[in-house]
C-alpha cells in the first residue's frame, strides 16, 4: 500500500475538508496518509506519493496556506523525479480563473519532474456544493492507480 502526503491549500476550509475525507477513504483501503494544511518544502521532498488539494483564491492565486510552499518550489526548483502525485482543484466556474491554482500546481509538479498519477480533477462548487462528494467519485478511479506504482 502507498504512503500518501496530502497537502491542502484552502481559504475557507473546503480543501481541508476534502483532504480529510479523502484521507479517511484512503486509510480505509489500507493506505497510510498524512494531511498537512500548511505544507513546507520538506513535506514535498520527503513524499513518495503526493496529493495536492487546492482551491483558487483571488485572480487565480494559491490560497495563503499553500502559496509559500508553491513559491518556494518555483524558486528552488528541486527535482521531484521520485515523487508520484495527483491534484484536486476546487473552484467556482463563475470566475474566469476557475481552478487555476490546481492547474498551476499540476503544471509546476510536472515541470519539476514529478510523475502524475491519473488526471487532475477540477471541482466546480457551483455544480457540486459539497466538493467531498465529487472528490470521492474521482478517488474511485485514482486510488487503483496507486497499486501500479513501483
Amino acid at each position: 500500500m502507498a504512503t500518501i502526503t496530502i497537502i491542502t491549500g484552502s481559504t475557507l476550509g473546503g480543501a481541508e475538508y476534502v483532504g480529510d475525507h479523502l484521507s479517511d477513504l484512503l486509510q480505509a483501503k489500507g493506505h497510510q496518509t498524512q494531511v498537512i494544511n500548511e505544507g513546507i518544502i520538506d513535506d514535498v521532498l520527503s513524499a513518495s506519493t503526493l496529493l495536492v488539494i487546492t482551491s483558487t483564491h483571488g485572480a487565480g492565486d494559491f490560497p495563503d496556506s499553500i502559496a509559500p510552499l508553491m513559491e518556494q518550489l518555483l524558486a528552488e526548483r528541486p527535482m521531484l523525479r521520485d515523487v508520484h502525485y495527483g491534484v484536486v482543484g476546487i473552484g467556482d466556474s463563475s470566475y474566469d480563473t476557475f481552478c487555476e491554482a490546481g492547474m498551476k500546481a499540476d503544471a509546476l509538479l510536472q515541470d519539476l519532474g514529478a510523475i502524475k498519477i491519473g488526471e487532475r480533477i477540477d471541482i466546480d462548487i457551483q455544480a457540486h456544493p459539497v466538493p467531498e462528494d465529487e472528490a470521492e467519485r474521482w478517488l474511485a478511479d485514482w486510488e487503483p492507480l496507486l497499486h501500479t506504482i513501483n
